[in-house]
């Protein structure tokens, strides 16, 4: 069986991929803390020159880019023929954010992309990067989820008026799936993948869906976008950051149509009641 280094495997989308290729492989999960269970586990930072690490032949990475990127500089004579990685829309929509953070943020990850491909080609390795809109799907997102949580704890979910931005968050599960679809898929070699999810809502529609899965009464609260702004400006733990409220009119969308061509990516509609669960 061919060996499979996972990093970044306790994410959302590392518990739905490690079942599918546990299946056909021999999967070791690297996360920074250590599981217990039929997988095997490293655990520790995937740049601790103190582990050793086993020659596999291929290798997903489903945490942060630049962190994978740095850990194949410094292994230069990995067995590695495969590469799977995960990147972000973010490199794209937040590069003219107004926030100097998000900005950097998305600099980081075009240079992270930029170095992969360049290592893989350098190597001779096949490498397929994708670069996934909103994921959700095991209540650990930084988006979606602690909307939903905020919801359910104070039954209030605030609704910023005007919100029209298109959003197509993608399940966790499909982005496994796109994973596994790719891995023997000579056709997927090389290539850069947007991905988004089956449906594509308006953020404030998003929203209401949410509310309609979270148990019990809540109440739905409009805010104007002014007021939210000036929240964000005066508390920096308020619904949404300055940045992100700039962007409530923009479409923040992938085309999928190069995936469904290469490797039939047909991900589900948005299902609301697994933002906290699946």
């Amino acid at each position: 069986m061919s060996i499979i280094l996972v990093f970044g495997a306790s994410g959302s989308v590392g518990r739905f991929l490690l079942p599918q290729l546990l299946q056909q492989h021999r999967v070791i999960a690297v996360s920074r803390v250590q599981h217990v269970g039929e997988v095997e586990w490293i655990g520790g930072d995937l740049n601790d020159q103190s582990i050793h690490w086993p020659q596999a032949e291929m290798a997903i990475s489903l945490g942060p880019l630049d962190a994978f990127v740095t850990w194949l500089q410094r292994n230069p004579a990995t067995t590695l023929r495969r590469i799977i990685a995960l990147s972000s829309m973010s490199a794209e929509s937040k590069r003219d954010s107004i926030d100097p953070r998000e900005r950097a943020l998305a600099e980081r990850l075009r240079a992270a992309e930029t170095m992969l491909m360049g290592i893989a080609t350098e190597r001779g390795v096949a490498c397929t990067l994708f670069r996934p809109t909103l994921i959700y799907g095991a209540g650990t997102d930084r988006s979606l989820a602690p909307i939903a949580r905020f919801a359910r704890r104070w039954r209030v979910l605030r609704v910023p008026f005007g919100a029209s931005g298109l959003r197509q968050p993608v399940h966790a599960r499909d982005i496994a799936g796109a994973c596994g679809a790719v891995l023997a898929n000579s056709a997927t070699f090389g290539r850069v993948y947007a991905l988004g999810g089956g449906e594509r809502l308006r953020f404030d529609a998003l929203l209401l869906r949410l509310r309609a899965a979270v148990p019990g009464r809540v109440l739905p609260l409009p805010l104007p976008l002014m007021a939210l702004l000036l929240a964000a400006r005066c508390w920096r733990g308020s619904f949404l950051s300055a940045s992100a409220i700039a962007r409530l009119h923009k479409p923040l969308i992938a085309d999928n149509s190069n995936a469904a061509r290469d490797f039939g990516y047909a991900p589900v509609a948005f299902i609301a009641h697994d933002v906290l669960s699946h």
